[in-house]
């Protein structure tokens, strides 16, 4: 195991801890905003899935990419799905113009 793999590992499960814990930590009226919220950051996420595609070169990492790019998209669509149900309970009965 190369020191760098090593150093990506730890921080890769420090960040698994440590979203554990601030997630935990949210009140359940707060994790719709956060997850609309956290759209931008996954849009980034697609970003660099796009630009490691051009750059990969091997069968594992055009497999990887494009599970990582699905995941991404996936999670980006649910959060704007779920952004547009909650902004739906605020609007007033008569400005929905025939829309559930």
């Amino acid at each position: 195991m190369t020191p760098m793999l090593l150093a990506d590992i730890t921080v890769f499960v420090l960040s698994l801890l440590v979203g554990f814990e601030v997630i935990t930590k949210v009140p359940a009226t707060l994790h719709t905003p956060l997850m609309s919220g956290a759209n931008a950051i996954h849009g980034a996420v697609v970003i660099g899935v796009m630009l490691l595609a051009g750059s990969t070169h091997s069968t594992l990492g055009y497999v990887v990419v494009a599970i990582a790019a699905a995941l991404a998209a996936m999670n980006v669509t649910g959060g704007y799905v779920v952004t547009d149900r909650m902004l739906r309970m605020f609007r007033s009965r008569g400005s929905r113009g025939g829309q559930r």
